[in-house]
């Protein structure tokens, strides 16, 4: 078994190490996030502020979900792509990875993980510390409990899943198309709207907010942020928590499928 899965540990200790590398592109990325998390946090305030029926989620709550979004964001967006296995596809050097004794989902999806979190390792910590110094109602509050900010970062891994799976089938449909910007540009924006990152679903019209957790880029982000502050609990918590889990399932068989069937009509031309 342990010589089964070394290539895809190898991968992802390979991936995870040599992201590491970029830290002025991480210390970028966390003046930006600063910034924007500044400019959602006061927005959302004023809504608050000005606003005249009761709020659907407490200001504090949504504090936090805004700056857990910022110190999270390369974790669970869709956007968060790998441009290197574009560029395999397109230009046909993905044949040298189909003659390794390999399965290619399985190594690809390892080497999304790994970006991912190792991006995420060199911004979080920053902006987590610093947003929970801020004077209320600004800062980010602690979670209720450590039941609580275990659940949450459980949570937060299984949406991570869900972005490495939904990223896999943008990667098989390159196959495909062999221009994949569209698809980028049009899947990051519909997931972003999808999962609470640019309006937390609670804020939603009723209607709106029970289609969208029919799908599956709620449990990307809305989920983890709200099992963090305490606004998904108990069994709540533990429900939305069981369906992020099948969506991971779904997602990585189905995907398995789909990448599968791809690979057969694959034709690699020239060289």
């Amino acid at each position: 078994m342990r010589d089964l899965i070394r290539p895809y540990t190898s991968m992802f200790r390979v991936q995870f190490i040599g992201q590491l590398q970029y830290r002025a592109a991480a210390w970028a990325g966390i003046a930006t996030q600063f910034f924007f998390g500044f400019v959602f946090v006061m927005m959302f305030t004023a809504f608050y502020r000005g606003g005249t029926a009761a709020p659907p989620m407490p200001l504090e709550n949504l504090i936090a979900y805004q700056w857990l979004k910022q110190a999270f964001l390369v974790l669970i967006v869709l956007w968060s792509r790998d441009n290197d296995l574009d560029n395999q596809i397109i230009s046909g050097h993905v044949a040298y990875s189909l003659c390794r004794p390999v399965d290619l989902y399985a190594l690809w999806s390892a080497r999304l993980a790994a970006n991912r979190m190792a991006r995420c390792s060199l911004r979080f910590a920053p902006v987590l510390i610093i947003a929970s110094l801020l004077p209320a109602p600004y800062g980010l509050i602690p979670p209720p409990g450590i039941v609580a900010a275990l659940l949450f970062a459980l949570s937060l891994m299984l949406g991570m899943l869900v972005a490495v799976g939904l990223s896999m089938y943008i990667h098989t449909l390159t196959f495909i198309t062999l221009n994949n910007t569209g698809l980028w540009l049009i899947g990051g924006a519909l997931a972003d709207f999808a999962s609470g990152l640019l309006i937390p679903l609670p804020l939603m019209p009723d209607w709106l907010e029970r289609a969208l957790n029919l799908l599956p880029y709620r449990y990307m982000a809305d989920v983890p942020f709200r099992v963090y502050s305490g606004d998904l609990s108990g069994a709540a918590a533990a429900g939305a928590m069981g369906i992020q889990l099948l969506w991971v399932a779904i997602l990585f068989a189905t995907g398995l499928l789909a990448f599968r069937a791809v690979l057969r009509r694959v034709v690699i031309q020239g060289g």
